[in-house]
Order: structure tokens, then C-alpha cells, then sequence
């Protein structure tokens, strides 16, 4: 990837602090990321879509509100499996920004069933997903989509520059949701956590919000130590992201929170 030109960073940095000045929740984050990702990489819709990938359904929240009719997304859910994004970023941790001719060339995609019965139907011919969440079950990515002109690899470069820090306003967003009424001083109960002191520092940063590249040059080890301790913690809570051990330890009982239920469809679909 080329460097980015100091116009495309100063609006990437942009982007990035227009979504996160009005991010109050996983609503809010939501809506914020389909407004104004648009205008720094062209998009003719941009949605904010989950997929849960065990029930093989999804929802999305959109820039253009009734654009996808409740029937379409029935038909995009009978094809959620074999989509070529959603088999690349589905419970795939190291999931990056990916177009759809980087899974299928162009003329490929066109003759599948995918794209004959239902992107051909509300005209889109290229997409490009960028995934923010991840897990076992859950798929959470902005997806631009576009008629006529494709995605340009600089195009994908551009959204992969800002992908690490979407999802950590979508982390921040979520637990934000998760704690709205917790005092702002709400301490951990550790009491029935068998964290040792090293994975209680480790989850005293992750609720700062801090990245494990972040964690592991504050604590002195690499990032690969970091995650070791993530997977320690999660196997003795009991839970398998860090949000939902951040959670587990809040002194209010609280329960986790899956990530479809972070953002609340505001496009036709499912009830």
C-alpha cells in the first residue's frame, strides 16, 4: 500500500472524528459511519450490516432508508453463506477490508445467483466491506456499495487505514450502552473473577479502551502476550469478547452483549 497523502489523512482523521463526536451508543455509531463514510470513499449506499451467521440472517441500518425492501433482504439471507465477504470475514479475527473482486473477478460475481437476484435488482455492482466486529457468531462490517465504477485498490486501502479505529469506536460504542447507568467511577468487582494481577491490568486497559498494541507497549510485551492474556480471561469469565469481560467485572451484574443487538435495524427488515 502507498503512503497516504497528507489530504487523504487529514480526511480520514475527519471521517473518523465526525463519527466518533456523535457516538453516544451502537445507534448512534451506526448512523454516524453510513453518513459520513460516504464522503470520504464514494458510495452510492452505505450500510452498517450484521450478520448472524448461526441463524444465517441480517440487519442492516442504512444511508437511504427503504433502499433495500424487507423481500430483498429475505433473498440476500438465503444467500448470507456463500456471499464471498461474508465466507472471508465470517469468524475470521485477522479480517481486513475486502472488495468483492478481490474474492471473484467481476464477470464471476455477475454470473452468480447473488448478484443475478438481488445486487442486479437494486442496482448495485460493486461492494466493499469493512469489518468492525468479529466473533464465533456475529459479522458486524460497513458496506459501500456502488453502481458503475468499481472500487479502486486505493479505495480499499484508504477504508483498511481507518478500519482498526472504526472498530474501536464500535467497542467503545458498546460498552458505552452497556454502562450509560453506571456512575462514570464505577468500580471493578473482582471477587469472583480468578484473573491473576497481570490479566487484571490487562482488563483495566481494555476498559480504557485501549488496543492490545496499546496495552502491550504500556506494559512493556509484545502483542501477542496481550492476546494470550485476553484468552486466559475470557476462558475464566466465561465469555469471548472483551467487552463482555469488561462487563463481567463491572460491580453491576450485567449480562453480555451480543453484537447483533448493538445497533437497532432502522431499514425494512426482519421484525
Amino acid at each position: 500500500m502507498e503512503p497516504l497523502t497528507g489530504r487523504e489523512l487529514r480526511k480520514a482523521l475527519d471521517t473518523l472524528h465526525a463519527i466518533g463526536a456523535g457516538c453516544g451508543g451502537p445507534e448512534d455509531f451506526a448512523r454516524g459511519g453510513v453518513k459520513y463514510l460516504p464522503g470520504l470513499i464514494g458510495s452510492d449506499l452505505t450500510t452498517l450490516s450484521t450478520c448472524d451467521l448461526d441463524s444465517g440472517r441480517r440487519t442492516v441500518v442504512s444511508d437511504l432508508p427503504g433502499a433495500i425492501s424487507r423481500r430483498e433482504i429475505e433473498v440476500f439471507d438465503r444467500f448470507l453463506h456463500v456471499h464471498p465477504l461474508v465466507r472471508e470475514h465470517g469468524r475470521n479475527p485477522a479480517a481486513t477490508t475486502k472488495r468483492i473482486e478481490d474474492r471473484l473477478p467481476d464477470g464471476a460475481f455477475r454470473g452468480t445467483a447473488l448478484f443475478n437476484e438481488y445486487y442486479r435488482k437494486i442496482g448495485i455492482d460493486h461492494v466493499m466491506a469493512v469489518p468492525v466486529h468479529v466473533d464465533r457468531r456475529f459479522l458486524v462490517s460497513f458496506v459501500l456499495n456502488r453502481s458503475g465504477t468499481a472500487f479502486s485498490a486505493r479505495d480499499r486501502d484508504l477504508a483498511e487505514v481507518i478500519r482498526p479505529h472504526l472498530a474501536d469506536l464500535y467497542r467503545l460504542a458498546v460498552a458505552r450502552e452497556h454502562t450509560r447507568d453506571l456512575p462514570a467511577d464505577a468500580p471493578f468487582d473482582r471477587t469472583g473473577a480468578p484473573l491473576t494481577p497481570r490479566e487484571r491490568e490487562v482488563l483495566d486497559w481494555v476498559a480504557a479502551g485501549k488496543t492490545n498494541r496499546d496495552i502491550a507497549a504500556i506494559l512493556g510485551a509484545s502483542p501477542r502476550t496481550v492476546e494470550k492474556h485476553l484468552e486466559r480471561i475470557y476462558e475464566k469469565l466465561g465469555v469471548e469478547t472483551r467487552t463482555a469481560a469488561v462487563m463481567r467485572v463491572r460491580a453491576a451484574p450485567q449480562h453480555r452483549f451480543p453484537a447483533h443487538a448493538a445497533v437497532r435495524q432502522t431499514s425494512p427488515a426482519h421484525p
